[in-house]
């Protein structure tokens, strides 16, 4: 049997719930401790999930933590990560996985030096549909993928958020906060990005609080919010990204992709499930193969409805491949390319120039239905849950 790997996580705001709630799921990995600069923070979780809150300083020394979950916000994580690599920890960091190609590359050599492992998120390519998808694209169901669109508008955080300051800082904004959802399934079902351009502007300077416990007050807003961009890949391909946190409205399918041979309707990459449609030429597809993908399965409650809810898959695929030697599927060269090329986006929308993209990668290993059941736990006293067999329509949007 693989080893477990005990899990700690640094930074116990909003999204830390979702990964202690999610992580007794997955085989290989099991969350420990936690910890915060706000003490109260970390107690309220590990008094939420069982688990021992620590000092950071505590966390990076505990002889049981073999991976460090960095969840500080956007400008921490080059920080907190590095530490943890010093310390002698595996990272596995929520996105953006840095802020800067260069402080990605430090972190790159401090875990070749070190022979330590580093992931990031998002894991939601992962996905049972977005693994749809790709395996549609890999076996020629719309032929060579020659363009795309992309849409990731809304009108911004605040209205939902407690403390929404970060997502108008530096660092974040459309293209750094959500954008990783959408970079990072292009490159997994494209491949690596070539050199991109955009147009940037900030509509709204100021932006008023309407969630609690803050509503009224005013944020400053930092970095552009509305940002259009038209990326190269390396294959030839070309797609149109839109972010934009300044809209209200909009009827734009999330993702399509034109091939040769049909087109491809990929559902939000933000979620791990939806509905997956493809049309050969002009004509609807009106049944497509059955694809029992485990993380295609609805387990958890959302505002929509009942979502497909798989976070930290990725980290526990990580866990489970420094158990068997391999390379993990949301790996540091997958993640730093995600951040060049949104880096790139957010540079070419200051110049107005075309920007080449630094670096490259391969497309991570598809996450077969074989490998996907092989990361989830038996539910404890059950039979292992049946995958529903999906077959997505193509007709309607």
């Amino acid at each position: 049997m693989a080893k477990t790997l005990g899990v700690g996580i640094i930074g116990c705001g909003n999204i830390s719930a979702a990964y202690m709630r999610l992580a007794p799921l997955f085989r290989a990995i099991e969350v420990r401790a936690c910890a915060d600069v706000d003490m109260k923070a970390a107690r309220a979780r590990a008094a939420e999930f069982g688990i021992r809150a620590l000092a950071v300083d505590q966390l990076l020394a505990a002889d049981d933590v073999d991976i460090v979950v960095n969840l500080t916000i956007p400008a921490a994580h080059y920080e907190v990560s590095r530490r943890a690599l010093d310390a002698g920890k595996h990272v596995y960091s929520e996105k953006p996985f840095v802020l800067s190609l260069k402080d990605g590359q430090d972190l790159a050599r401090r875990a070749a030096r070190k022979g330590l492992r580093v992931g990031s998120a998002p894991d939601t390519f992962l996905g049972g549909a977005h693994q749809f998808a790709r395996h549609l694209i890999d076996s020629g169901a719309v032929g060579r993928i020659t363009s795309g669109t992309a849409f990731v508008m809304s009108h911004g955080m605040e209205h939902w958020h407690p403390n929404p300051d970060f997502f108008f800082k530096p660092g974040a904004g459309p293209v750094l906060d959500i954008g990783p959802y959408y970079v990072t399934n292009l490159i997994q079902l494209i491949g690596p990005v070539r050199r991109v351009a955009a147009i940037a502007s900030t509509p709204s300077p100021i932006r008023t609080i309407t969630s609690q416990p803050r509503h009224g007050q005013k944020i400053k807003v930092e970095t552009p919010t509305t940002i259009q961009a038209l990326l190269e890949f390396e294959s030839g391909a070309t797609v149109i990204l839109a972010t934009s946190w300044d809209v209200w409205s909009h009827g734009h399918t999330n993702m399509e992709l034109y091939g040769e041979e049909g087109t491809l309707h990929v559902p939000d990459p933000n979620f791990f499930g939806g509905t997956v449609r493809l049309t050969k030429a002009a004509s609807p597809v009106a049944r497509l193969p059955a694809f029992a993908h485990p993380f295609l399965v609805a387990n958890e409650k959302h505002p929509l409805g009942m979502v497909a809810n798989y976070r930290t898959a990725g980290l526990a695929d990580m866990a489970q491949a420094i158990g068997e030697g391999r390379p993990h599927r949301c790996s540091l060269e997958l993640a730093l390319h995600a951040v060049d090329v949104m880096t790139s986006i957010l540079k070419a929308g200051e110049t107005g120039k075309w920007v080449t993209v630094s670096t490259t990668c391969q497309r991570p290993a598809p996450l077969t239905i074989r490998a996907a059941k092989a990361l989830l736990r038996p539910p404890a006293g059950k039979a292992k849950p049946r995958a529903k067999r999906t077959r997505t329509a193509a007709k309607g949007r």
